[in-house]
């Protein structure tokens, strides 16, 4: 998959989900494709999530600034973890990056 950025990746998530959600009986011709497409388009976006919160954590710790070497919240960070994407429902905000 040619590199996409997070905006990129994130749309792809969002149209996945509203044409999943959106279908009154499944369509199983094209469920492959939506399923290859949202598991590429979310590892995108982990990369990019793991390469902020590691930039945060570098640009916060040269600052010396007591306790601000983990900016992100641990109950947050850990929702990145999961092995399995949680589609994004339609609407939800873009983080740019």
């Amino acid at each position: 998959m040619a590199t996409k950025s997070f905006k990129d990746a994130y749309g792809v998530l969002q149209q996945h989900a509203e044409t999943l959600r959106d279908q009154q009986e499944p369509n199983i011709d094209d469920l492959l494709t939506i399923v290859t497409e949202s598991v590429d388009a979310y590892k995108v976006c982990q990369q990019r999530i793991e390469a902020v919160e590691k930039a945060l954590e570098k640009a916060l710790s040269d600052t010396g600034i007591k306790g601000a070497a983990s900016p992100i919240p641990k109950d947050v960070a850990s929702t990145t973890k999961k092995s399995a994407p949680d589609l994004p429902a339609a609407g939800d905000g873009d983080i740019p990056v």
